[in-house]
C-alpha cells in the first residue's frame, strides 16, 4: 500500500543544513514507531522531496541509509518499500556487508598506507592532498563520500601494489555507502577529515610506520562507529 496521506501531511519541511540526516531520521522514526508499517510503499522521491523541502538527491541519500539498515528496499520501476520495523544487525552496503568490510580493510589499507609512504611520487602526493583539501571544504555529503573513497583509492594506487589497488577499487562503492551511513547517523565527517590529514602527513614525511598507524587509528574509529550503530540496532 502507498504511504498514507495523513502521515505525509503531518510532516514538517526540512530545509536546513544536514537535511539528509533529518530526512533519514524522520523516515526511520516513522518506520520504527509503526507509522509506516512493514509492506508500505513510500511516496516517490519527487513527492518526498517536495514534502520535506529538499532536493531529490537528499531524499536518495536518506533512503540509501534506510536500505543500508535493512529497513527498506528499492525495486527498480516499482518504488521503495518498508521491509522491517527494526534495523538489521549488520549493514547492507551493496555487494559487501559492513562486517565484511570491517574485517578486511585493516589487512589491506594499513600495509597500503605503509607502502605509499615510501613509494608515492610527488604527483601522487599532490593528488592525495588535493582530495582532502576538497573534502575539508565540501558541504555536500554525497560529494564528500565520493572524495573519501577516492582518497583511499589514491593511497592504494600510490602503494605500487596492484593487488591492494584492485581490492580497494573493488570495495569502493561499498566504502562510500558505509561512509554515507556513518556520517548520517554519527556525524563523523569532520573527525574523518582530521584522521585523513594525519595519514597524509605521515605519507608526505615518508614514514611508513606512522602512516600505517594513522590508517589503523582511522579504520578503528570507523569500526567503533559501525559497532555503535549495529549495537544500537540490537539493543
Amino acid at each position: 500500500m502507498n504511504l498514507s496521506d495523513s502521515w505525509t501531511a503531518g510532516q514538517r519541511q526540512i530545509v536546513r543544513v544536514s537535511a539528509a540526516e533529518a530526512v533519514f531520521k524522520a523516515i526511520r522514526t516513522a518506520i520504527e514507531s509503526g507509522e509506516l508499517a512493514v509492506g508500505s510503499k513510500l511516496s516517490a522521491e519527487a513527492a518526498l522531496a517536495q514534502q520535506y523541502g529538499v532536493s531529490r538527491s537528499v531524499v536518495r541519500e536518506a533512503l540509501r541509509s534506510c536500505t543500508a539498515l535493512g529497513l527498506t528496499t528499492t525495486q527498480t520501476g516499482k518504488g521503495t518499500f518498508v521491509v522491517a520495523n527494526r534495523a538489521s544487525s549488520d549493514l547492507v552496503l551493496g555487494r559487501y556487508s559492513a562486517r565484511s568490510l570491517m574485517e578486511a580493510r585493516p589487512h589491506i589499507e594499513v600495509p597500503a598506507a605503509e607502502l605509499a609512504a615510501v613509494r608515492r611520487t610527488p604527483e601522487q602526493l599532490e593528488e592525495m592532498r588535493g582530495i582532502i583539501v576538497a573534502m575539508a571544504a565540501e558541504d555536500d555529503p554525497g560529494i564528500w563520500v565520493g572524495l573519501d573513497a577516492g582518497f583511499h583509492a589514491a593511497i592504494a594506487r600510490a602503494s605500487g601494489n596492484g593487488v591492494f589497488e584492485r581490492v580497494v577499487n573493488d570495495i569502493r562503492d561499498a566504502t562510500a555507502n558505509q561512509s554515507e551511513t556513518i556520517n548520517l547517523i554519527t556525524g563523523r565527517q569532520h573527525t574523518s577529515d582530521a584522521e585523513h590529514w594525519n595519514i597524509l602527513d605521515a605519507i608526505a614525511r615518508g614514514d611508513g610506520q606512522a602512516a600505517g598507524r594513522a590508517m589503523a587509528v582511522h579504520l578503528s574509529a570507523v569500526d567503533d562507529a559501525l559497532t555503535m550503530i549495529m549495537g544500537e540496532n540490537n539493543a
